[in-house]
């Protein structure tokens, strides 16, 4: 069975974990090598793929026309919670299963998000600049606030929201969730009170974005919703760039609506230089680098792995984000071992 993946970096562990699977064979396939990367995905029974949108060139997204030139393709691994680059209804229309490594890097996602609302009410990146610019003459300037005893509001509270759901409480925050996944004994159960979106936005002082990027989310928080917020309250997201319109959280930012904002994700990955969110001292920035820890990378390289080898051998792997696909999927593995 053959294992493909393109040549981005990715933590060792999966290149060694595949390769120890004897009745595995990996091959890293060139980026921008047209002919080479479209022989070798052709032939390819797994794929592993970046969750990135921005990484991976779009013609070797999980697209139906990809699929269409991969007949012997049988699964597809996302790097990532997100899965951006994988078309997952058009691979069950094609038999193939795609699995993602949900919960892989949580801690790590779950700690940028309280790194960036620390560093928005304790003015960090106000008072370095300050420093730099040898105008940092009077400490009351540069005063900060407390998060305790604030409400926060977490938009989905899956793995990364329970996690911040948790951190929150041992800062003393009171805590209200909003998920249309869950019932509100659920949500309860991962460390919040459940709201609905509107009452959400107009009760929480920072609001949180956990939530994946898909047809229901996508421009979720607009002018409308930020107008919504209590005014003076703090907008944070390490979920995806998209779900949040970025011309209309910088209106709200100028108008003095919101108080701050503390962002890891783009509508384009890295935003240009010029980007008006970017200049501000309210804002606090990050690429995209949530879950790029080493232990979060590493997590994520060995539940690919670990999943492609389960899928190949017949098992059912833990996060199959298609199952309806898996009674055929197991024919088609069935047929290619003929």
């Amino acid at each position: 069975m053959r294992v493909v993946r393109l040549g981005l970096w990715i933590d060792p562990v999966f290149d060694a974990s595949i390769e120890r699977e004897q009745a595995l064979s990996l091959e890293v396939l060139p980026v921008h090598g047209d002919a080479v990367t479209a022989a070798g995905l052709a032939g390819a029974q797994a794929y592993h793929v970046s969750a990135a949108k921005d990484e991976v060139p779009a013609r070797w997204w999980v697209s139906e026309s990809l699929l269409a030139q991969c007949p012997e393709l049988l699964c597809v691994s996302s790097g990532g919670a997100g899965y951006d680059t994988v078309d997952v209804a058009a691979c069950t229309r094609a038999g193939v299963a795609v699995v993602n490594q949900a919960g892989a890097n949580a801690a790590s996602v779950a700690e940028m998000t309280f790194a960036l609302l620390l560093s928005l009410v304790k003015r960090l990146r106000e008072s370095q600049a300050a420093l730099q610019a040898g105008t940092a003459a009077s400490r009351e300037a540069l005063m900060g606030r407390e998060i305790e005893g604030r409400v926060l509001g977490i938009v989905g509270i899956g793995e990364i929201g329970r996690r911040v759901a948790r951190a929150a409480a041992g800062f003393g925050m009171r805590v209200i969730a909003f998920d249309p996944l869950l019932t509100p004994d659920e949500i309860r159960g991962r460390g919040a009170e459940p709201a609905s979106f509107a009452a959400l936005l107009e009760e929480a002082d920072v609001v949180s974005l956990h939530c994946p990027l898909n047809g229901d989310t996508r421009g979720m928080l607009g002018a409308e919703a930020f107008g919504r917020m209590k005014p003076g309250a703090l907008f944070i997201s390490t979920a995806r760039g998209g779900i949040h319109d970025e011309d209309a959280l910088l209106s709200a930012l100028e108008q003095g609506r919101l108080a701050g904002a503390g962002l890891d994700v783009w509508s384009q990955e890295p935003p240009p230089p010029g980007n008006g969110l970017l200049l501000r001292p309210d804002v606090v920035a990050a690429y995209h680098t949530g879950g790029v820890t080493h232990e979060g990378r590493r997590k994520v390289a060995q539940g690919s792995a670990a999943q492609i080898a389960d899928m190949l051998a017949g098992r059912r792997p833990p996060r199959l984000l298609n199952p309806e696909v898996w009674p055929r999927f197991l024919e088609r593995l069935a047929q290619r071992r003929r």
